[in-house]
């Protein structure tokens, strides 16, 4: 019996109570699952097919076939420094119910028309495509993925991808309304969540985030470690933005959470992006919140970073936790970096700061006039053999979206600018890329 099926029946009492309707089969996920009303059969974790065991194998369509037989790993992700590029990050909404400071500008976001963002049968087929070129993880962001309305659904089929090679569907959230729809994406295979939360005072959470809910985040952080306990298995993150005078103080009780609880908290560098008002003054560098943790804990321990990692990682003895450093801004971590990022308007970044974006949008649209992809379309367009296997070669679509892919990846520079030039590029609003 798999690790993965026993830890669904291990939930399965957490979950019992979950009804949602059935899903039909996905032939290849590149649509969301047919919502049924009939709710008198549920599926439960421990029924759901295990990808690991010979029953639940199914062949791939050709088309995939011949992508992932290509090469030992796609050269379109990998690019002239050999970084090979196996996680892919998807923002899923431009919206948010946070007006974080170091994220959102004050005066807001002008929204894009819902006709320019992606729909969902085009994130899943966007995703299909990368996991079959060797993208191993994805990271759904946004804005705050949660206030999507179908963002468990959406979560299902691409935790379908696991089949093909994915191995980590995890999501990227300020956890306002997390309690409320995590049984249900722990179901559709969540493996890990990163938590925004740069306070643990209620009244400086809503002064730095402009709303009140710091009552609803620690909800949604204790159900993980709830379900966690039952054998869930989510890797939680809590990212913390440490900004000079605003909670800065709150470093050592931060620490404190990882004591009894396996949480790994990440203090995030302040780094500057349209609309933030970044000023060096307000940035707390690594080796500055190193010298206040070693105060309280001299007897801190590094420990090794898997590789890819963003953070350096350390641990106080005896702390159940851990304790992370995202150092964008005095030390990059460019040499290893493995990410990608789509936006939610469909625009492939390769970099977080970098400026360059290329649509991969208007190229999946372009069989369809430009009009957005629906579900009902999606299938027709690959009843019709739009983006079939022809010949043993794969459709004109997709190699315009493979060379596309693989040139910008191809640009990706040995690492992105220096502080001194980062906060003078033009670039989107934190919000807009996806944090």
């Amino acid at each position: 019996m798999t690790e993965r099926l026993l830890r669904r029946r291990a939930i399965a009492p957490l979950l019992s109570s979950l009804r949602r309707p059935r899903t039909s089969p996905i032939a290849r996920v590149l649509t969301l699952p047919t919502r049924q009303h009939n709710t008198d059969s549920l599926a439960t974790p421990s029924s759901i097919p295990d990808p690991d065991t010979p029953s639940s194998s199914k062949p791939l369509p050709p088309r995939w076939s011949a992508l992932k037989s290509a090469k030992p790993f796609s050269d379109f992700l990998t690019d002239t420094f050999n970084r090979q590029h196996d996680y892919l990050r998807i923002s899923v909404t431009e919206r948010c119910n946070l007006r974080c400071l170091y994220c959102m500008p004050e005066e807001g976001i002008q929204l894009s028309p819902p006709a320019r963002l992606l729909t969902s049968p085009e994130i899943v087929y966007l995703s299909s495509l990368f996991v079959s070129q060797g993208v191993t993880k994805i990271r759904l962001t946004g804005g705050e993925p949660t206030v999507r309305k179908d963002i468990v659904p959406l979560m299902q089929s691409i935790g379908e991808l696991r089949r093909d090679g994915l191995r980590e569907l995890c999501l990227t959230t300020n956890g306002i309304s997390l309690h409320r729809k995590l049984d249900a994406m722990v179901e559709a295979g969540l493996t890990g969540i990163n938590l925004s939360l740069d306070t643990l005072d209620p009244f400086q959470f809503q002064i730095m985030t402009r709303r009140k809910g710091f009552d609803a985040v620690m909800r949604s952080i204790d159900r993980i470690l709830e379900l966690n306990k039952a054998g869930a298995g989510i890797k939680l993150k809590i990212n913390c933005v440490v900004m000079r005078g605003l909670n800065d103080r709150e470093i050592v009780p931060f620490i404190e959470l990882g004591r009894d609880s396996p949480i790994e908290v990440r203090f995030i560098e302040y780094m500057p992006f349209d609309g933030n008002k970044w000023s060096q003054g307000k940035m707390v560098s690594y080796q500055e919140m190193l010298d206040i943790i070693r105060e309280k804990y001299p007897a801190l321990e590094k420990v090794r970073d898997p590789k890819n990692n963003t953070s350096k990682t350390y641990q106080v003895p005896g702390f159940q936790g851990q304790i992370g450093f995202i150092t964008s801004m005095t030390h990059n971590f460019c040499g290893t970096c493995n990410r990608l990022r789509i936006t939610c308007d469909g625009n492939l970044k390769v970099c977080l700061f970098g400026n360059a974006e290329v649509s991969l949008r208007d190229i999946l649209r372009k069989e369809n006039n430009g009009e957005p992809i629906s579900e009902t379309t999606m299938k027709e367009l690959e009843a019709a053999g739009l983006a079939r296997l022809e010949g043993g070669q794969v459709s004109a679509r997709e190699q315009e979206l493979l060379d596309i892919i693989g040139m910008a990846v191809k640009r990706k520079k040995a690492k992105h600018a220096g502080m001194g030039e980062l906060k003078d590029m033009k670039n989107r609003p934190m919000i807009l890329i996806g944090g």
